[in-house]
């Protein structure tokens, strides 16, 4: 589905991110880029339904666009150097729903889920549950499967918490947090693996169980509209020349 062309258009419009350049290169972004990411989520989501049933979202549904808004941003650069999509039962148009996220750039696959963004009521919600059934939810994240793949739950901490939860906090420490997301951070030749849409469907039924306990207690993890715009670092230095991709084992 997916092959080198992609990851070579990708990394040279990290190089040549103008308007210029990506309209001679149009073409070759809806042949090479474009219309094989809509079938590999396609099919990523084809293998969602198996344990996500409730899916209906299409995969149109799910992708961003590689426009960026630059209305509010000090960075002018006009597209994204990565496609990105976000899987809910009805993908953008659902984003307050458990899911998850996949990503892919030029030296990076992450494959994930889980909230970044929380409002105080959430934020509230989420520790709440965490706190009145913390044997579950740490046996979630110590699971053997979700462990080996997303390591501990992510995100950024509050050095000041409610006092409800300050005393559960010296027991529970992921209760400081105010971002609980989980992401695997990958090497992007996964993507060319031709049982990619299972490879990445894997992680996410490792996240599932996370989503289950958090939707039973009616606490919503969500994505911003475009995780990697939010985390964005510099793109690879001008004139390297992207490396060769790794055989797969």
């Amino acid at each position: 589905m997916l092959n080198e062309n992609f990851l070579q258009f990708l990394y040279e419009l990290s190089q040549n991110n103008n308007r210029d350049w990506f309209e001679k290169n149009k073409k070759r972004y809806e042949t090479s880029v474009k219309k094989p990411f809509e079938e590999v989520v396609g099919a990523v989501i084809e293998r969602i339904r198996k344990f996500e049933p409730d899916f209906t979202a299409t995969p149109k549904d799910c992708i961003f666009r590689i426009y960026r808004d630059t209305r509010f941003s000090a960075d002018k650069t006009p597209y994204k150097t990565h496609v990105g999509a976000i899987l809910t039962s009805m993908g953008r148009k659902n984003m307050d729903q458990a899911g998850y996220y996949l990503h892919i750039e030029f030296g990076n696959l992450m494959l994930g889920g889980g909230a970044y963004f929380l409002d105080k009521e959430p934020l509230h919600k989420v520790r709440t549950a965490i706190m009145q059934d913390p044997e579950t939810f740490r046996g979630l994240i110590s699971d053997k499967n979700f462990a080996s793949r997303f390591g501990e739950l992510k995100g950024e901490k509050n050095k000041v918490l409610p006092p409800e939860f300050k005393e559960m906090a010296k027991k529970e420490l992921l209760l400081a947090h105010k971002q609980f997301y989980f992401m695997a951070e990958l090497e992007p030749e996964n993507t060319l693996r031709p049982d990619f849409p299972d490879f990445a469907a894997d992680y996410f039924r490792a996240g599932k169980p996370l989503n289950d306990f958090s939707e039973r207690r009616s606490v919503m993890l969500q994505f911003p509209a475009d995780f990697a715009e939010t985390r964005r670092g510099p793109p690879p230095p001008r004139g390297r020349a992207p490396p060769p991709p790794r055989t797969l084992k």
